[in-house]
């Protein structure tokens, strides 16, 4: 248990708040590439501030305030220029660097325009996603975590907006046992469908940090010690990234769960996967072109969630803590271990910032970056269930490109883990 005080210490990620502090030192995806290529500007929510993605008529890429400094005015229907955006309103221009360049309509000579600014941030593309950076300057490197930047892959991304905090997201990753019940008995019950591999008991779990994270492994009951679940296991990347591949004779699955705060009860959830065939495999030249870019529903027409896929049992169980969960008031047990481990690295790495170091995951030097290789299961017990034609069992179902894919894997379809 926590205080009431230490909950909002670790949830509040709003500009001037401290965990909101520690969320700036990195860099966070908007959204996919390509739409951006179909549109001038975008709306996004980040940390608590109302930003308008745009790209001028260069190409260049922003990130900038969304209320014009004049009379507030939205800069998502800004007028773009050959370097800048225009507000809509009264027409005054802000370069990619947030000053005020040009007033149409005040004096020639007066130097109004110098004395007026407004945010803006970097942006940058890194394996089909746009990632922008909102803490001081300089900016460090956005980690090439091994799915990102591997070539010949076919990338899907998904996208939700969940209504809840975004550590109780988070914290969801480093609790193994719940998958036993909540994507085990629980899909048992739903569907009707008889024992699930995901239901067997956890008999140990274990949690190892590393120089990203913490790799949390998992040994179930029937499985010997030398399973890459229990030796291997998968990362979770601080602060936000959960990465959970598996790999097949047919295909690799480079697979991570981006969980980007909005503000306090809002969050932006990207489920990001780069499929990389195995050789001999035939992939189609559109498959390769850009990430195939979708929403996931986990709501039925009546509203409720549907649970009949892993993700949306997960954000059932999400959702249903509140908008944000009151620590003061759970019990924690034995599994709840790498949980309590989070929260103390969450509180470690917010004392580096405050000391004026850089946290963990902070990659500045190039050289270190070219690639961060992350071992994962390649035998692994808790595999998505089905990438069956016609089910709705894995969010790559909502996909556009489900059949393109499962055209290509045919061998094997059930080998697409989308988890």
């Amino acid at each position: 248990m926590i205080t009431t005080e230490e909950n909002e210490l670790l949830t509040r990620i709003g500009p001037g708040t401290r965990m909101g502090a520690l969320m700036r030192r990195y860099w966070h995806p908007l959204t996919a590439a390509g739409e951006m290529a179909e549109r001038w500007t975008l709306r996004v929510r980040v940390l608590g501030e109302d930003l308008v993605l745009y790209r001028d008529r260069s190409g260049a890429l922003g990130l900038i305030g969304e209320f014009c400094p004049h009379r507030r005015a939205s800069l998502a229907y800004g007028i773009p220029e050959q370097d800048g955006l225009r507000c809509p309103y009264h027409g005054w221009k802000f370069d990619a660097g947030g000053r005020c360049v040009d007033q149409p309509n005040e004096p020639e000579t007066s130097a109004f325009k110098d004395k007026v600014a407004t945010a803006t941030y970097p942006v940058r593309e890194l394996g089909g996603l746009l990632w922008g950076y909102l803490g001081p300057l300089p900016a460090p490197e956005i980690p090439r975590i091994d799915g990102f930047v591997v070539d010949e892959a076919i990338r899907l991304v998904g996208r939700a907006v969940v209504p809840c905090n975004w550590l109780q997201i988070m914290e969801n990753s480093l609790d193994p046992v719940h998958a036993e019940w909540l994507h085990g008995h629980l899909g048992e019950f739903i569907r009707g469908d008889g024992p699930r591999a995901s239901a067997r008991r956890h008999a140990r779990i274990r949690f190892k940090e590393f120089e990203y994270g913490i790799y949390k492994q998992r040994l179930l009951e029937g499985q010997s010690e030398d399973a890459d679940d229990w030796t291997v296991g998968h990362p979770v990347l601080f602060p936000n990234i959960l990465a959970n591949g598996n790999a097949s004779p047919v295909v690799k699955n480079y697979s991570y769960q981006i969980r980007v705060p909005m503000d306090d009860t809002n969050t932006l959830h990207f489920w990001y996967n780069a499929y990389l065939p195995a050789k001999g495999i035939e992939v189609p030249p559109h498959l390769l072109a850009r990430p195939s870019f979708y929403d996931v529903p986990y709501r039925d027409e009546r509203g409720d969630f549907t649970l009949e896929y892993t993700d949306s049992q997960d954000i059932m169980a999400w959702l249903t803590q509140g908008p944000i969960a009151d620590r003061s008031l759970e019990k924690l047990g034995t599994t709840d271990v790498g949980i309590i481990a989070y929260r103390q690295m969450l509180l470690r790495e917010l004392k580096k910032v405050e000391a004026d170091q850089d946290p963990m995951c902070v990659i500045r030097d190039p050289a270190r970056n070219t690639v961060i290789d992350l071992p994962f299961e390649r035998d692994k017990i808790h595999k998505s269930d089905g990438f069956e034609r016609g089910t709705r069992r894995s969010r790559a179902s909502f996909s556009p490109i489900v059949e393109d894919l499962i055209a290509v894997f045919v061998q094997n379809p059930r080998d697409m883990v989308a988890s």
